[in-house]
């Protein structure tokens, strides 16, 4: 049984091979192998073999080479280059009665495989499988039959043994390997997909219903002008209406387009607790009427390279949420701190708080956690932005307890010649 067993050493050897082929592929993100690629990793397959091939006497060396220029041909429409590549490779090891044999039987293999590709990928998963294993016996009795006219040998059963099990089982293992990951890489690519067309028919649907709403007031108001016996007072008061009702549906799209493309339109050096300043002195007044104190809690210095527009926006959404999850009264604590590489800016309240789900879909297109009184675009536009100025946003909370957020900016100098005082 000892070649039996050199032959199970050899297979373990292109399983690992495999194996280190599809941690590289994936590591890489690679979604198809080119045929070059391809056939660099089945001659390396090949050399393998050849380095562990069992010397049976000057002239045989058996291995396992039948396996990679078997898949190759087949899978991959290489057959002809491998065989000449494998008779290339024997060359090296003598000019001998092996050598014609491997000439013989690896010319027909190139010749055969030629013609048998493009049948071949028309067969299903299971079909495939079941040839490769056929095919590999085949071409592992010829073999044999070569073998014994080459000369018999002292220990023929371990040979027959070895040659009609070992090469038909790993060459449907490694086949089943290929279609399983091939299989696996389909129903990937449909799932992505399938997930972009969702995100694309959920943001389409919640953009549509939200320019809707200002839209339609737009429209009746618009109607009611066209009465000719309206009073001066009341047509511009709809005039007025109709100015806001659009002004919220370009601002819907804005949110839109701030989140599909988050630029940055200026960049410029940004005190960040002189922003913040005057973010809250905006939201005071709403502050006020929730019943809300504002707390703050600044390091002396903090400055951040972004637009000063998107900051404003940014921040005055995640506040005003805060806000807004505290109607029953409660506290909003805006905290800076510096460090040597980084700024971080915390928002932490005491309101209702998100569970494990909310947490999770937080960001997410068109989820909000204010039910039907949000459209999720605020949350969306926030972590476009925060990703635009690269930065990081980590968000805890607790049901009942109040929320924080935790963003993280790179930290620049201050430049007096552009920074905003």
């Amino acid at each position: 049984m000892e070649i039996t067993m050199h032959f199970l050493f050899n297979l373990s050897l292109l399983f690992i091979l495999l194996f280190v082929c599809l941690i590289w592929s994936d590591r890489l993100g690679i979604r198809s192998i080119s045929k070059p690629v391809a056939f660099a990793s089945f001659v390396i397959a090949i050399i393998i073999c050849f380095l562990v091939s069992y010397k049976l006497s000057d002239s045989i060396f058996l291995d396992l080479r039948d396996i990679p220029v078997i898949l190759g041909g087949l899978y991959l429409e290489l057959g002809p280059l491998l065989a000449i590549a494998t008779i290339f490779l024997r060359a090296f090891y003598g000019i001998n009665s092996g050598f014609w044999c491997n000439l013989i039987l690896y010319l027909i293999i190139a010749l055969v495989f030629g013609s048998l590709r493009p049948w071949f990928g028309n067969l299903t998963h299971r079909r495939k499988i079941l040839f490769t294993i056929f095919i590999s016996f085949i071409v592992s009795f010829i073999s044999m039959i070569g073998l014994e006219m080459i000369g018999p040998t002292d220990n023929r059963i371990d040979v027959w043994l070895a040659y009609l099990c070992i090469p038909p089982l790993g060459t449907g293992l490694i086949a089943y390997a290929i279609e399983f990951v091939s299989k696996n890489l389909l129903l990937k690519r449909h799932l992505i997909k399938s997930k972009k067309l969702e995100a694309v028919e959920q943001m389409g649907a919640a953009i549509s219903h939200e320019i809707r709403n200002p839209l339609t007031a737009a429209i009746g108001f618009v109607q009611l002008l066209q009465d000719d016996n309206i009073q001066k007072h009341k047509k511009k008061e709809y005039l007025e209406i109709v100015k806001n009702e659009l002004i919220s549906a370009e601002k819907v799209i804005q949110d839109y387009l701030t989140f599909s493309k988050p630029s940055l339109n200026s960049l410029e050096i940004l005190n960040v607790k002189k922003e913040l300043l005057h973010i809250i002195k905006i939201l005071q007044p709403i502050a006020n009427r929730n019943s809300v104190e504002i707390i703050t809690q600044f390091s002396a210095i903090g400055f951040i390279e972004g637009d000063l527009h998107k900051f404003h926006q940014c921040f005055l959404n995640v506040m005003k949420n805060a806000i807004e999850a505290m109607p029953k009264g409660g506290i909003l604590t805006v905290e800076t701190e510096f460090s040597r590489y980084e700024v971080t800016v915390i928002i932490r309240d005491t309101g209702m708080g998100m569970n494990k789900e909310q947490l999770e879909r937080l960001g997410e297109p068109y989820y909000s956690t204010k039910a039907q009184k949000g459209t999720g675009l605020g949350m969306m536009v926030v972590f476009s932005i925060v990703r635009a100025m690269k930065g990081s946003i980590q968000v805890n909370s607790e049901v009942g307890k109040g929320s924080a957020f935790l963003f993280t900016f790179p930290k620049v100098l201050p430049s007096y010649k552009n920074e905003r005082f």
